[in-house]
């Protein structure tokens, strides 16, 4: 019984590489350019549109015309992201038809409730967090009625190597996981996971935090959230403290980075 429940785990281990062979080639012989542009909803160019591929993670961005072209394999998703712009999704090469793409992305309306800055800052990030800090309306409207705190994310969960091998070694097949494996959808997920966490954490900061913070300190207003990323691969405890929903102890961090980040400015420009 046990070298036949062996003879099967490596049967299908043999059909999972030969698989997972067959899918490779697939992916490399399809690999086509994806071409495109990316206007507003007056139809007008929209340049330095963020286009990235998920499947891949290749990134490039669109011309002064709002013109692009990324590699992709079929039903790969391309990601459109611009700041002050709800971002879109689309799937391309579907039944093997390579078109041109046409991407409208919508502004998302500002708010203008915003505090205004009428105190200077006093050196203590203390106090200074609340003087440049934004009121968060849906946090008030939330804590006046009570809203319960959601526990965890509605995510479905990726598929793991323990969790689909070691079944098998039982003689029980979990189709889906392998499936899951072998396609690239789990690492799909971990990676779009993890990219959807960044962009939530980099839109807290920016949500509580006036931009006239950052540009007084010399960080151009079109870089502020690409700073922020950079503080947190930089200093982690800033990304620790957006998590804790601490904004002292994120400015606090975010402040040893940004001489690194201008810096960093300065050299690109050399």
């Amino acid at each position: 019984m046990k070298n036949r429940k062996e003879h099967i785990a490596i049967s299908w281990e043999k059909k999972a590489l030969f698989l997972l062979s067959f899918l490779c080639n697939v992916f490399l012989f399809s690999q086509q350019t994806i071409s495109g542009r990316v206007v507003d909803d007056n139809g007008e160019s929209l340049s330095a549109v963020t286009i990235i591929n998920i499947s891949s993670d290749k990134k490039v961005y669109s011309n002064s015309e709002g013109l692009f072209s990324i590699e992709a394999n079929p039903n790969d998703e391309l990601r459109f992201v611009k700041e002050d712009f709800k971002r879109a999704s689309v799937k391309v090469l579907r039944n093997g038809v390579n078109y041109q793409l046409s991407i409208t992305l919508f502004q998302i309306p500002k708010d203008v409730g915003e505090v205004k800055i009428v105190k200077k800052l006093t050196g203590d990030l203390e106090k200074d967090s609340r003087i440049v800090a934004k009121v968060d309306k849906a946090e008030q409207v939330k804590n006046a009625v009570g809203l319960p705190e959601p526990v965890g994310k509605m995510r479905e969960r990726p598929a793991e190597v323990k969790s689909v091998l070691l079944p098998i070694l039982l003689g029980n097949l979990n189709v889906q996981g392998m499936y899951d494996l072998i396609s690239g959808k789990a690492r799909r997920q971990k990676r779009q996971y993890r990219y959807d966490d960044l962009q939530e954490h980099i839109l807290w900061v920016r949500n509580r935090v006036d931009n006239e913070y950052f540009t007084k300190a010399g960080i151009p207003a079109e870089r502020i959230s690409e700073f922020i990323e950079f503080s947190f691969l930089a200093k982690p405890q800033v990304r620790t403290y957006v998590k804790a929903k601490n904004l002292s102890g994120v400015m606090l961090r975010m402040e040893e980075t940004i001489p690194l980040f201008l810096e960093r400015l300065k050299n690109a420009k050399s």
